[in-house]
């Protein structure tokens, strides 16, 4: 006779036989705390480069992890081989706690959202003054996702050889948003890299900025063995001449600083970010809202910001830049 209850002994218990083994199933997960520290570099196909005590190594996500993404500037637990060896593959197992996480969605009205970097500290702006011509939205957008983000912002204006900076600069002059302008010649020759690396050493600056506008250009002449760093990400990964298709982390030279690469963007959705939170990118108009009525969407005849423009403490054009996000936010855009 079967017992049950606290009367059951090991001979009571049914085991189901599998063609796998019969080693019972249990919900506790290994602690993996001899696993080593890891930097990820770069994600592809389900392959990630990690940097593990200064060697270059292949992982692949640990199926205990689920449906938790790990992407470039995680911080990990890796086990399994670490040396780095040709056709080694080890597991990541844990991700450590992420300090910051810069997002975009592919359009306004896109859900999806994605994790471009994480543990960033600062966003580098990248945008040309001519050829092709400068997108001042695409510009405000980046800047809201750092905002929202808690990044610090750099804008990089480059090819000042075909336009001068004056203008556009003025246009951000009221955020205090740290800038460098540089030229093509000025690139060509090595000055621009050397002043654009004072702003980034002892930081881990994402680079973005839409295809054309010289960014891997100026993360090239950044990082001059770049070639080198990744040809050893192809040795791992099999993959060919890199370009531009994933994020990728790269180190700075005899700095203390990373610099991510990212693909070109045409746009830059904010179906992530709270319009509530738009206002907080143009800190040169928030000191205007403290007289706006309550839950104020700051494009209202009741708007306090029209009179705070009227008065001229701030330039018109980051007004209108503010509520074309909004209204863009808000699925209404139409101008």
């Amino acid at each position: 006779m079967r017992r049950y209850g606290k009367h059951t002994d090991e001979d009571d218990v049914r085991v189901r036989p599998n063609r796998k083994g019969n080693r019972p199933r249990t919900n506790i997960r290994p602690k993996h705390e001899d696993a080593a520290d890891g930097f990820v570099l770069t994600v592809d196909r389900g392959r990630l480069t990690c940097l593990v005590d200064g060697r270059v190594i292949t992982a692949m996500k640990a199926r205990e992890l689920g449906r938790k993404g790990v992407v470039v500037g995680d911080r990990v637990g890796i086990v399994g081989d670490v040396s780095g060896d040709k056709d080694t593959l080890s597991r990541i197992v844990r991700v450590d706690e992420r300090t910051s996480v810069l997002r975009r969605t592919a359009d306004d009205d896109d859900p999806y959202e994605r994790v471009v970097v994480a543990n960033a500290h600062q966003l580098a702006i990248v945008t040309a003054l001519a050829d092709p011509e400068p997108r001042p939205r695409l510009i405000d957008r980046c800047l809201v996702a750092a905002y929202d983000a808690g990044l610090e912002p750099l804008l990089v204006l480059t090819k000042s050889d075909l336009a001068p900076a004056g203008p556009m600069l003025k246009t951000y002059e009221p955020l205090g948003v740290p800038y460098v302008v540089t030229s093509r010649d000025e690139l060509a020759n090595g000055e621009a890299a050397d002043v654009v690396r004072e702003q980034l050493a002892g930081r881990i600056t994402a680079f973005v900025g839409h295809s054309g506008v010289g960014k891997t250009t100026l993360v090239n002449a950044l990082v001059p063995d770049r070639q080198r760093a990744t040809g050893l990400v192809n040795a791992v990964t099999g993959r060919g001449r890199h370009t531009t298709t994933s994020a990728l982390a790269l180190p700075l030279p005899d700095r203390e600083g990373w610099v991510i690469d990212t693909p070109g963007v045409r746009s830059f959705g904010l179906n992530h970010v709270d319009p509530s939170r738009v206002i907080h990118a143009f800190p040169d108009l928030v000191p205007g809202t403290e007289g706006c009525p309550r839950a104020c969407s700051h494009d209202e005849k009741e708007c306090a910001l029209d009179e705070w423009i009227a008065d001229g403490h701030a330039d018109p054009a980051r007004l209108y830049s503010l509520r074309r996000l909004l209204r863009t936010r808000e699925r209404r855009e139409g101008d």
